[in-house]
């Protein structure tokens, strides 16, 4: 198996899939309107590629994305909307909010689901009415704002839950787009792999076949984020420029061999396994797959989830999230 070069990609979103033709279709469509955009897709399959892509497509204005999931404590509200002089402590010049400074342009929404239910109402509002106001103003103000949200949630279950505002649900959910897992797209490995390669300045280093269909065959579950984490490391801790299933992380190698740690622990990459053999021919569910992996990483790094994370090339959020689905968590 050899890497071709890449045919299908638009804005840094790459494969040749069908699903992601047809996304590559539905984002020139979009771009032409100014309606809300919601992508769904889980951690790691490129939802931010994806908005930036919209954007790109027929650009106006700014592209501000804003990561939902940090907008905690008592300042979120002046994060998003800004505030005046005086408005709380230490508040001693007015300051602009990041949807002031997207006016005429595009907000990306990322991880939506995360967004405190207080800032839910307050970004309805902002939706249905185009006006927010400042914090200590009591001046509202219009923006021109177009509004891409992502979430890897489902929502709707959100919302019987509690945890998500059903009117803000609609109201986001004009345009929807999925966003597969790589796992559904297994052919677009190798123009990924190309992709990241160029992407760290590394075009002249190449896989050999086994490490390449080690990496097909592999689940992926922290999608393109996994795979291009894996990657940097691989040409990191290689001179190239042909990397083997040696090179491979530990949790996408083969699972035979022997484990090489790095000598400094302080500064220590992912180990290198050696020796592999070929992957068993016993199916295993994904579930396993993933629960098997977290395991590992966990066992890894003693226990540190920052870490783990890291080394499975997914968010801590989404760890937390993994560990509590499967019961791991303490």
């Amino acid at each position: 198996m050899t890497l071709s070069p890449i045919a299908g990609s638009l804005h840094g979103f790459v494969g040749e899939a069908p699903q992601v033709c047809q996304i590559r279709r539905q984002i020139t469509k979009i771009s032409r309107s100014r309606a809300p955009v919601l992508l769904l897709g889980e951690s790691g399959t490129g939802k931010e590629v994806i908005a930036r892509a919209i954007y790109d497509a027929n650009p106006h204005g700014s592209f501000v994305p804003i990561d939902c999931g940090s907008l905690v404590g008592p300042l979120m509200e002046s994060e998003l909307f800004g505030h005046t002089k005086g408005a709380f402590t230490g508040a001693t010049e007015n300051k602009k909010g990041l949807i002031e400074l997207a006016d005429g342009g595009t907000v990306f929404f990322d991880e939506i689901g995360d967004l405190p239910l207080l800032m839910q109402v307050k970004l309805l509002r902002l939706l249905q009415e185009r006006e927010f106001r400042a914090v200590g103003s009591l001046k509202q103000r219009q923006v021109d704002i177009r509004v891409i949200a992502a979430t890897n949630k489902n929502l709707s279950k959100e919302v019987e839950r509690g945890n998500f505002r059903g009117d803000l649900f609609y109201r986001l959910n004009v345009v929807r787009l999925h966003l597969p897992p790589l796992r559904e797209r297994k052919s677009d490995i190798p123009l990924l792999i190309l992709h990241s390669l160029r992407q760290l300045g590394k075009e002249n280093y190449k896989l050999d076949t086994a490490a390449l269909e080690a990496m097909v065959q592999y689940d992926w579950p922290g999608n393109i984020r996994e795979l291009r984490n894996a990657i940097e490391q691989m040409t990191t801790m290689n001179t190239g420029p042909v990397l083997h299933t040696g090179d491979l992380p530990f949790i996408v190698a083969p699972q035979v061999g022997e484990w090489d740690f790095a000598a400094d622990e302080a500064d220590a990459e992912l180990p290198v396994f050696h020796q592999p053999a070929p992957p068993s021919a016993v199916p295993i569910s994904l579930m396993q797959t993933e629960m098997d992996a977290i395991l590992r990483a966990l066992e890894y790094t003693n226990g540190n989830r920052p870490k783990a994370a890291k080394l499975l090339g997914i968010g801590r959020t989404t760890l937390h999230r993994k560990l509590k689905e499967y019961r791991i968590a303490d």
